[in-house]
C-alpha cells in the first residue's frame, strides 16, 4: 500500500499519518527529512518526536530519501515519511538545478518497487497566492508537480483538514 497525505500547516497530517501507520500492526520506520537549522525547527522536531512511539525507528533522510527507502525496504513494515516538502525544499537549495528533478524521478520511479508499506506525508501549497519570489514559486510549481505525480502511482491520496481526512483516491477507512 502507497499512501500520500496531504495538507496545510497544521492540518493534522501528520497525526493522521501516525495513526495510520500505527494501525498497521507492523514496524514502522519513520523517516524524517526535517534539518534543525534553527530553534524553531529544532522544537517543531521535538514535538513530533514526542509524540511517535518510542518503538519507531527513526532515519533522517533530508536528501537521501530514495537511498535510505531502498537500504530500508522489507516486507511486513511501514515506512512513514514526514515529509516530502521539507525534502523537496532541501533539494531546491542544492546547486547542481538537476539534482530536484533526479531525486523526485528516482522516487516516482521506485515507489511501486518497494516491498513496504509507504505512508507518505506533504504540505499541500497550491491553494494560497503564488509566492512573490522565483524560488517560492519555484517550490510551489515543483511540490505541486511532485504531488500529481506521486497521486497517480500511489494506492490511496488524504486531505487533511482540521484534523479531518477527506479520501480522495483509494478506498476511505
Amino acid at each position: 500500500m502507497l499512501q500520500l497525505i496531504l495538507g496545510g500547516a497544521r492540518s493534522g497530517k501528520s497525526r493522521h499519518a501516525e495513526k495510520t501507520a500505527k494501525s498497521f500492526a507492523c514496524p514502522v520506520i519513520y523517516i524524517a527529512t526535517a534539518e534543525a537549522r534553527d530553534a524553531e525547527m529544532r522544537e517543531r522536531i521535538r514535538h513530533h518526536q514526542s509524540q511517535r512511539p518510542v518503538e519507531w525507528n527513526l532515519v533522517e533522510a533530508p536528501l537521501d530519501l530514495v537511498d535510505q527507502l531502498l537500504a530500508h525496504d522489507h516486507d511486513n513494515q511501514v515506512i512513514l515519511i514526514d515529509c516530502l516538502t521539507l525534502w523537496l525544499s532541501n533539494l531546491l537549495i542544492i546547486e547542481d538545478v538537476h539534482f530536484q528533478s533526479q531525486q523526485c524521478d528516482r522516487l516516482v520511479q521506485i515507489l511501486p518497487t518497494l516491498k513496504s508499506d509507504v505512508i507518505m506525508v506533504s504540505n499541500e501549497t497550491g491553494l494560497g497566492v503564488v509566492p512573490m519570489g522565483e524560488l517560492s514559486r519555484r517550490f510551489v510549481d515543483e511540490s505541486g508537480r511532485l504531488h500529481q505525480r506521486l497521486g497517480e502511482v500511489v494506492d490511496k491520496v488524504e486531505f487533511c483538514v482540521a484534523g479531518f481526512a477527506m479520501c480522495l483516491k483509494g478506498e476511505a477507512s
